[in-house]
């Protein structure tokens, strides 16, 4: 799987990390940032470019970090197309993909241990989009909030 990842500098270790173990496992890993550890660096000029190739499919999912995965998760979801999440829990990984679609997950490398953030990571890229009706539906009245919202 083609995966884009971007850290500030609060999800920097963390992100490197995971770059080199998703490559390991095969998937080709586009890295949007930060390249080097800059702590006055801000994440949304580090995600959004992650976030706007996931809109675009230049990458099938996105792996967002930065100090809580907070900041990072609002930013991302101001991109029409992305539906990211704050997870912590491996249920969330899968579910947020299998009902909602989830096509960025949002981390934090502050709060996430290695263990737990590889767990979510292998189940957030294993999960598949089921389709069912229902969840069409709802993602099909997300669209249709995203169409509407002008920016202020």
């Amino acid at each position: 799987m083609r995966v884009g990842i971007a850290a500030d500098h609060g999800g920097f270790e963390l992100k490197e990390q995971m770059k080199e173990d998703l490559k390991t496992l095969g998937h080709e890993v586009v890295d949007y940032g930060a390249h080097e550890h800059a702590p006055q660096d801000d994440y949304p000029d580090l995600v959004v470019p992650l976030a706007r190739a996931v809109a675009k499919g230049e990458v099938e999912r996105g792996i967002a970090f930065c100090g809580s995965g907070v900041g990072a998760c609002v930013a991302v979801n101001k991109i029409p197309g992305v539906r990211g999440s704050l997870i912590t829990d491996p249920f969330s990984a899968h579910q947020g993909v299998e009902d909602d679609d989830m096509n960025i997950m949002c981390l934090g490398g502050r709060v996430t241990c290695y263990a737990l953030a590889w767990d979510l990571i292998q189940t957030f890229l294993k999960a598949r989009f089921k389709g069912a009706e229902r969840f069409k539906r709802r993602l099909d009245k997300i669209k249709a909030l995203e169409r509407q919202e002008k920016p202020a």
